[in-house]
Parts: C-alpha cells; sequence; structure tokens
C-alpha cells in the first residue's frame, strides 16, 4: 500500500511538473506577443530594420507579379535604371510573405484609375488615424509571417509534377495489415510473420512517399495559416474593409476542409519527438498512411481551389500593403503630398512637381518643375542631371502606385512611365553598348505610339541620348528620336552634353540646365535646377581643380578656344 502511495505522488509531482511547463510556455508566448505589440505601437514610422539574402527580391518577392503580369507594368530597364530594389527595401514594412510580394507588384503597376487610387487612399488614410485597428491588422500579418526560402507561387507551380494522386494504395497496404493481424487467430505465429513482413514492407513504402511529399508540406502549412489569417480578418469589425472581409470569408469557405484534421500531415516526427504519445501517433501514421492520405485530400482540395488561394493572397496583401504605405508616410515626417491627377485625357500631357526629391537621398536639394512639353537637361558631370531624372521617374511611378510623393504638390496627367539610362554591354547576346541602347529607345518609341492609339499619355526619361556614337551623327539622330518622342500624348525628360541640342530643339523642348561653381581651385555643386541651357563650359576647368598639369589643361582650353572661332580642330 505505501509502495502505491509512493507511485501516486511520484505521477503526481510528474503531472504538476508537465503543467508547470505548459503554465511558462503560454507566459511566455503572452509575453513575447506584448512585446511584439508594444514595438508596433512604439516603433511606427521607424527606419526599417531588415536584410535581404542575394537574389530573394528577383527570384522570390517578384513571384506575385510575375504571376500577374499585365500591359504597361514597369518594365525591367525602367526597374532597374531606377534602382527601384533599393526604393522597395525602403518602403517594405511588411510582416507577411503576402505583403512582401503584393507590395512589390504594386510599386511595378501604376494605376490608371482615379477610383482605384481613391479606394487606396481611403484605406492608407483609415489606418493611418485608427492605431488599435492598425495594431490588430499588423499581428495578424506577423501571424501569417512569411515563406522560408520559397515563394508561395514557386511550390504552386510544381503541385501540377504531382499528378493525380490518389489513396487507393495507401488504403490496401492498410487492408495488408488488417489481414495480418486477422491471420494471428488461426495461427498466431504464422500471423505474425506474415504482420513483421507487412509492417517492413509498409514502412519502406511510407518513408519513399514521404520523402516525396515532403517538399510540398511547406507550401501547406502557410496556406493553412493564409486560411486561419484570412478567417480572423474576416471577423474584424473594420467597416472601412467590409468587402475585403467579405471576400476573404467566401474563400475560407470554398475551401473548407483544407485545415480540417492537418495536425495529421504537420504534427510530429519520430525523430524530433521525446513524447511518448506522439512516438506512439508517429508510428500509427506510418503503418496506416495517415498523413499520407490527409496529403492527398488536401492536394485534391488545393488544385481544385488555386483562385481562391490567389484570391486570398491578393486580398491579405492588399490590405497589408495600405498599412505598409501609412507607415512609410509616417516615416516621411510629413515630407510627401498626395498626387493630384488631370481628369481630362483628351487634353496635353502635362506634370508639375513643388520641391520635388529623391526617396533615397538623406538630405536631397530640392526643386520644382512644371512642363507640357518635353525636358531638355544640360549641364557637367555630376552636376545634379542624372539624379534629378531618377527623382521625377521615381516619383511619377510612386505618384501613380503608393499614391505619395516626395514633393509638396504634384500635380500631373495619368501616365505609362518608361526609362532608357543606365545601359550596358550585353555580353549575353553579343550586342554593343551602343545596339543595346538602339534597342532600349526603340521600345519607348514604339510605346509612344502605341499609347496615342490607346489615347493615353507616356512619361520616359533618356539619359545622355546615344551616347555610344561619333558627335555628327549622335546629335542628327538624337534631334530625330527627340522629335519624335515629343507630341500631345507625351512627354520626354532627356539629358544631353550636347548644347547644339538645345538650338535644335529650341521650339519643341523647354530647356533647364545644372550647373557647378568654381572658386578658390574647388568644386562646389548646388544641384538647382535653373531655367535654360547650359551657358558655361568648365569641363576642362576641372581637371585643373583635380590635379591635372597646367599645361595640359591650357592646352585643352585654347584647342577649345580656337575650335569655336573656326569651327575646325588643330593638334
Amino acid at each position: 500500500m505505501m509502495i502505491d502511495m509512493e507511485y501516486v505522488i511520484l505521477a503526481g509531482v510528474m503531472l504538476l511538473f508537465i503543467v508547470l511547463i505548459m503554465i511558462k510556455g503560454y507566459l511566455d508566448s503572452r509575453q513575447e506577443q506584448k512585446r511584439f505589440e508594444k514595438k508596433l505601437f512604439e516603433r511606427y514610422g521607424e527606419p526599417v530594420e531588415r536584410e535581404y539574402k542575394s537574389g530573394e527580391l528577383d527570384e522570390h518577392i517578384a513571384m506575385y507579379y510575375r504571376k500577374h503580369e499585365e500591359a504597361h507594368q514597369i518594365d525591367d530597364i525602367t526597374w532597374h535604371d531606377l534602382n527601384l530594389d533599393d526604393v522597395y527595401r525602403k518602403i517594405n514594412y511588411s510582416h507577411s510573405s503576402a505583403g512582401d510580394e503584393y507590395l512589390y507588384y504594386r510599386l511595378r503597376t501604376p494605376l490608371q484609375s482615379e477610383e482605384e487610387l481613391e479606394h487606396m487612399e481611403a484605406h492608407i488614410r483609415y489606418f493611418m488615424g485608427h492605431e488599435k485597428e492598425r495594431v490588430t491588422m499588423q499581428k495578424h500579418f506577423a501571424g501569417l509571417g512569411r515563406m522560408q526560402k520559397y515563394s508561395l507561387y514557386e511550390y504552386l507551380e510544381y503541385l501540377d509534377t504531382l499528378g493525380e494522386r490518389n489513396s487507393v494504395r495507401y488504403y490496401l497496404a492498410i487492408a495488408l495489415v488488417l489481414i495480418g493481424i486477422g491471420s494471428m487467430f488461426y495461427s498466431v505465429g504464422a500471423g505474425i510473420c506474415i504482420l513483421l513482413i507487412v509492417l517492413c514492407r509498409n514502412m519502406m513504402f511510407y518513408y519513399k512517399e514521404q520523402k516525396e511529399i515532403e517538399p510540398y508540406l511547406t507550401s501547406f502549412r502557410y496556406i493553412t495559416r493564409l486560411m486561419e489569417s484570412a478567417k480572423e480578418i474576416g471577423k474584424e469589425p473594420i467597416a472601412e474593409i467590409a468587402p475585403e472581409r467579405e471576400q476573404l470569408t467566401a474563400c475560407c469557405k470554398e475551401m473548407e476542409g483544407f485545415s480540417r484534421n492537418s495536425f495529421i500531415l504537420f504534427s510530429g516526427g519520430v525523430a524530433l519527438s521525446s513524447n511518448p504519445l506522439e512516438i506512439i501517433f508517429d508510428y500509427l501514421r506510418m503503418i496506416f498512411y495517415l498523413d499520407l492520405i490527409k496529403f492527398n485530400q488536401m492536394l485534391h482540395l488545393l488544385q481544385k481551389h488555386q483562385a481562391e488561394i490567389d484570391r486570398m493572397v491578393t486580398l491579405i496583401g492588399g490590405l497589408e500593403t495600405v498599412v505598409v504605405i501609412g507607415e512609410y508616410r509616417a516615416s516621411l515626417g510629413g515630407a510627401y503630398c498626395v498626387p493630384v491627377f488631370r481628369p481630362d485625357k483628351e487634353a496635353n500631357a502635362y506634370l508639375k512637381m513643388e520641391q520635388l526629391y529623391h526617396p533615397l537621398l538623406n538630405d536631397p536639394v530640392k526643386n520644382d518643375i512644371e512642363v507640357e512639353k518635353g525636358v531638355l537637361l544640360t549641364g557637367s558631370n555630376a552636376s545634379g542631371k542624372s539624379t534629378f531624372l531618377r527623382a521625377a521617374a521615381l516619383n511619377a511611378i510612386l505618384a501613380q502606385t503608393i499614391h505619395t510623393c516626395m514633393a509638396d504638390t504634384y500635380t500631373g496627367s495619368m501616365f505609362r512611365i518608361y526609362s532608357s539610362m543606365s545601359l550596358q554591354d550585353d555580353l549575353e547576346s553579343g550586342d554593343s553598348y551602343y545596339m543595346v541602347e538602339v534597342k532600349s529607345i526603340r521600345r519607348i518609341l514604339e510605346k509612344v505610339r502605341e499609347a496615342e492609339k490607346d489615347k493615353k499619355h507616356v512619361l520616359c526619361f533618356v539619359d545622355e541620348v546615344l551616347r555610344g556614337t561619333n558627335t555628327v551623327e549622335r546629335i542628327a539622330a538624337s534631334t530625330q528620336i527627340l522629335k519624335a518622342l515629343a507630341g500631345k500624348n507625351a512627354l520626354c525628360f532627356a539629358a544631353t552634353h550636347d548644347l547644339e541640342l538645345t538650338n535644335l530643339l529650341g521650339g519643341i523642348y523647354d530647356n533647364y540646365h545644372f550647373e557647378e561653381e568654381i572658386a578658390d581651385e574647388d568644386i562646389f555643386f548646388p544641384y538647382r535646377l535653373q531655367k535654360g541651357p547650359a551657358v558655361t563650359r568648365n569641363a576642362i576647368a576641372l581637371l585643373k581643380v583635380l590635379g591635372y598639369e597646367e599645361n595640359l589643361v591650357k592646352d585643352a582650353e585654347a584647342m577649345a578656344e580656337a575650335f569655336l572661332n573656326t569651327g575646325r580642330w588643330d593638334v
């Protein structure tokens, strides 16, 4: 009796120990949630703290965009010209893969409808003005979390490789186990032998099959979390997002049954478990193929409802993106504006920006510009031409994607936006720099003609037109190209060192320039946009500032002066 009492006491102590561990785990989890919630309240608008792995943006985060490509998105040339990867990193406050991928898609997909932009703006303002609701949504997004390595769309892409899977062979294997057990009632020895052979066969077959489905479990887990997040967001009493909530709830109903009993597929692992009950359950799974049967059930539902999965990613990603845009605005400390668009589509292309600046610069110089025809930009190297072009292009894109501009005011037409700026030789195709440049500009010319037929406006940016060829042909060809890029439906911003173009295109393009100041054998760039063409010639003077020999500088100045007087070069 005493011994029995000791066992009871020991069992009670062990049970108490387990209960205490469970309580501690629960309390630790609650504390972690509180710390995260506090961070969401207190660090709103603080700089993004996230590092990206090599290739993460192009190979994985870009997958939603690649699955939803459409006409007139930001093409690869323009994206890389404007360093939009870096802009994305600065803006991205997302907590989930859905948010990561949808924000990338949004930045590459300028909206052409004021109604869509106004709908997005209403959501942005709501979450900026309702802190509690914003934090609640961010907690849902964080609960969804991120995929470990790949995009969900990469996994979905490979589902077809599994083909039509059924569980008939698994049920036959279960029948063999039952036959083995039943045979023991006729002959214990023979029954045990049959059962052992069947169990060994089943376990070997199980590991082969389990290895085949293993790569897909990550995506199944994420889809399960996606549905859980969709259900939770659908329950939130936020009237502002009622249409999204209703659609998420409808998607969950369509996929009802996907996550039911999913613990059979995701729990356990004999090698990892220390819980006796879990170990027993794992052996039962291996013998009776419980997780393989459940996988096939979930796979069938998944293959049938990929449209609903895509819709949930779109809706949750879209909701997280408006929260992200609001937080990005908060990080700017008021140094932004909401763009205004001219409603008359038949009017000439128009753009006005006041106190415009580049979003990646820490201490930017701001400039104003208002144009109804092309802009020809001149000035020396490093004076600010390329940075200004990029600032104008980026803000035009941000106006129609995140409805937020780095300026005091932004007013313009709705544009399709292209650039040809940071080009390089294409070693793979064998194209020289000139060939790459010609092809890049040709694509813009084609887009301008296409937009004219569609009665749309094009905004394009070209840095140093045809720099890859000789002076005479460059000026002749550049003149005709820039004429073709100027019209009622198009605005072209072009930077050039060829001052001849300012006269040749004077009636078609507005002339602007940047200047540098040289004083006390030093150089200073104010980065202020000036009206009119560049009038100073400081390229040779810069050689002196940078320490070139005095005789070399004097001889260069003399040659330049002689050419300007006679029209020919003398060495």
